[in-house]
């Protein structure tokens, strides 16, 4: 028997244990065919290994065993255990795991889609206090009518519309920033690359599904990598909002479908930076850039890096003057132009130097927090860099509130909405907070199927090797997602997410959407309560 030394891994330092039951086992193999980590294989027991045939008692069933080391750990994903005809397998969370040492053996540790951050989180501790008494009637969230519409573009003061009046007639005689009045929750910034096309795909159907069948207007953003050419040039682009991101992957495909595109994209959004992961940037693992993807965004079989910020932007300022400027030039000054930027100690600086911009051509400031998720970064990245969005989105409103231009540029917030498991709770709170709107990404994936969680199981969207077929480009695993399942679930989630917005909007007495109204709120944490300036309950 080989010697073992102190130093090496073993199964009992791994954040998963594979439990098996040999006497429950059909031993037909589906579940080592199944891991797309390879972290099990099967094996004789030892004594039976040189086992003669006609000689001793009959050979025994094979035994899963555990593979020992960092590059074939098992994730927790489970995929062997739906599988197994005979519940035979499991994964089991090892609390003794020593994976935040062994793991570094080759650099940092990577993991994707999943924020460490304790629970619960501060939305938790807010609730909707100002209910329906005889001095604040409620509203019949059933059959009353309610405008559940958010501005993306911006928004000019009553002072600032060129009117003029013709008779009795009341025109606009000078021209006007372009607004879209959209659904207040945008399906998040996600690339076709990061994710498989399958996911894009189900994501794109259900978006179309809710605008033209449920009346909707949800408005879906590509990421970064561009889009492919049949979207494009049809007439959904519409429903889509183009972002440019600091790696300016896929535009060249972009620029060169312009003259060919039958309708004009929804908005425009320039990434500046993301809160999951400020100071890394972007990262597509070569394994994910297939040949499909490398045409999109014409580029060699490579890892593709973004830089943390778009080069050549030193100031705001002078991104409000070249990439502003150029981009709403590209589209003939049509299509609304809005920022993303990481939320931080500066957040309310560049809103206020957005909110004096003079060409009045930003249109909307999106603000994401650490709690959003992302496909590809190191753990220390996710869990320790960035800021919660909660008191930044306060502190933005309650700014442009100081200097009278609440509104103007509308406030978009992300990063952990729906994390709890109810994003309308989120997102109402938000919008009474200032947001004007939402965005989700996660919650997206997690309605296709998606199994990572917060505890540590699977989180591997970085290793191309997504069990769900969600996060790869491996033709093999993106068979495993339905498109149609996918869609369907989208859709059915949002009706109700809707459904429950009326709900909250009801007891509250409004009619449009509560932009603000922080009188609506009541925290059971005083600390919150005082930061956010909102009523203290207990």
């Amino acid at each position: 028997m080989a010697a073992v030394m102190s130093q090496d891994i073993g199964p009992g330092d791994m954040p998963w244990r594979i439990w098996h039951n040999p006497e429950a086992c059909l031993a037909c193999g589906a579940c080592v065919a199944t891991c797309t980590f390879g972290a099990i294989y099967a094996t004789l027991p030892l004594p039976l290994a040189g086992h003669a045939e006609g000689t001793g008692p009959a050979p025994a069933k094979p035994l899963i065993r555990q593979k020992a080391g960092t590059a074939n750990a098992c994730t927790g994903c489970g995929m062997c255990a739906k599988v197994c005809p005979a519940g035979a397998i499991e994964p089991k969370f090892n609390p003794d795991n020593r994976w935040s040492l062994v793991a570094r053996k080759n650099g940092p540790i990577k993991r994707g889609g999943r924020s460490a951050l304790p629970m619960p989180r501060t939305l938790d501790s807010i609730v909707v206090g100002r209910i329906s008494q005889m001095t604040d009637p409620a509203l019949d969230s059933e059959r009353h009518t309610f405008d559940l519409r958010a501005p993306l573009g911006r928004v000019l003061l009553p002072r600032d519309i060129p009117l003029k009046t013709n008779g009795d007639n009341l025109l606009i005689s000078g021209k006007t920033p372009p607004v879209r009045w959209i659904y207040p929750l945008i399906f998040s910034d996600m690339s076709i690359g990061a994710l498989s096309t399958r996911a894009w795909e189900a994501m794109i159907l259900a978006t179309a599904y809710l605008n033209e069948q449920c009346g909707m207007p949800v408005r879906m953003c590509s990421g970064e990598g561009g889009m492919p050419q049949k979207l494009l040039e049809s007439e959904r682009i519409k429903y889509m909002i183009i972002q440019i991101a600091s790696g300016h992957f896929g535009w060249n495909r972009i620029i060169a479908a312009m003259p060919r595109m039958k309708a004009d994209p929804a908005a425009i959004l320039i990434k500046i930076g993301q809160g999951a992961k400020p100071g890394d940037g972007g990262l597509l693992p070569a394994a994910k850039v297939a040949p499909h993807i490398q045409a999109i965004r014409g580029v060699p079989r490579t890892t593709l890096h973004s830089p943390p910020n778009h080069q050549g932007l030193y100031s705001i300022e002078e991104s409000v003057q070249k990439m502003h400027l150029s981009l709403n030039a590209a589209f003939g000054f049509r299509v609304p132009v809005a920022v993303k930027c990481a939320a931080s100690a500066t957040s309310v600086s560049v809103y206020n130097n957005l909110l004096r911009d003079p060409y009045n051509i930003c249109g909307g400031f999106f603000l994401d927090g650490i709690m959003g998720g992302t496909g590809a970064a190191n753990a220390v990245s996710l869990d320790h860099t960035g800021h919660p969005i909660v008191s930044k989105l306060r502190d933005c409103y309650r700014a442009a509130v100081n200097l009278g231009l609440q509104g103007r540029i509308p406030l978009w917030a992300g990063g952990g909405v729906g994390l709890g498991g109810d994003a309308a709770a989120d997102a109402f709170k938000l919008i009474c907070l200032g947001a004007d709107g939402v965005f989700v990404g996660r919650l997206l994936i997690q309605l296709l199927g998606c199994i990572g969680n917060e505890q540590g199981r699977c989180n591997a969207c970085n290793t191309g090797r997504c069990p769900t077929g969600i996060c790869t480009q491996d033709m093999r695993l993106v068979q495993r997602l339905d498109v149609d399942r996918g869609a369907q679930a989208i859709v059915d989630y949002m009706l109700a997410f809707d459904a429950e917005m009326r709900k909250l909007m009801a007891p509250v007495g409004n009619s449009s959407l509560p932009v603000g109204r922080a009188d609506a709120l009541v925290s059971t944490d005083r600390a919150v309560a005082d930061i956010l300036g909102i009523q203290y309950a207990c």
